[in-house]
């Protein structure tokens, strides 16, 4: 019996899809390794599920230059990022990073600002002022959360993590950086160790918008500055 015309339009249209995102980035245009790497990183778009995997190497993402893998495409004004972070295996690396990354380029010293999921559970928003200079960071008062969004608005770039719940609320930590257009955003992983080699998964990712709830005060959270010279978000 001969397929239907419908059936072939379908398989075909199901055809190109496939081939259409055969090597593809979904939301991004291109990938490669910032700084220093051990191993080259590799970067997957999976369609169907919905999500990025990505590997990397390098030592770490802070002080003076950042050394990873970054999938990213090149966008201007307000601009928001959100994701859904896993690490793939377990590890002795506590610091290794999943990041969702917006900066000014894609020298190892560029100025940046991003959210910052470590192995232990540690997330925080991450800072360079300005190009080679020392990164900062201000922790998030909620340790592992299961979704992370930054919103650019302006020169103020803000973070907001979800809970258990999985509703992103404004976590209080904000940097104001001014980026010239075009920039890059997109998702990152750091193994900390050169070594070595990390993976995460970047699920329901999301880039748009920016959201100006993201930018409202938060009663009640406030910032204090850690022995260490740090930041975190305190919740009372």
């Amino acid at each position: 019996m001969n397929p239907s015309p419908s059936r072939i339009l379908c398989a075909a249209a199901l055809a190109a899809a496939l081939s259409a995102s055969a090597g593809g980035l979904g939301l991004f245009t291109d990938q490669g390794d910032v700084g220093k790497a051990g191993r080259p990183g590799t970067a997957a778009y999976d369609p169907y599920q919905d999500a990025y995997t990505v590997g990397a190497s390098g030592a770490n993402m802070w002080f003076k230059a950042d050394a990873m893998h970054y999938v990213w495409r090149r966008v201007s004004g307000d601009v928001s990022i959100a994701a859904d972070i896993s690490f793939v295996g377990t590890s002795a690396q506590g610091h290794r990073k999943a990041c969702l990354v917006i900066r000014q380029d894609l020298s190892p010293g560029s100025a940046y600002v991003d959210v910052a999921r470590h192995g232990d559970g540690l997330t925080s928003l991450q800072f360079r002022a300005e190009p080679d200079g020392m990164t900062q960071e201000i922790q998030s008062s909620v340790p592992a959360p299961r979704r992370v969004r930054l919103d650019k608005v302006g020169d103020t770039v803000y973070l907001s993590v979800a809970g258990g719940d999985g509703v992103l609320r404004p976590s209080g930590a904000s940097f104001r950086l001014s980026l010239a257009d075009p920039f890059y955003v997109g998702l990152a992983v750091c193994a900390h160790d050169d070594a070595a080699f990390e993976t995460a998964v970047f699920s329901a990712v999301a880039v748009g918008g920016a959201s100006a709830e993201a930018a409202a005060p938060q009663p009640g959270l406030r910032i204090i500055t850690l022995p260490s010279g740090d930041r975190r978000v305190a919740d009372h």
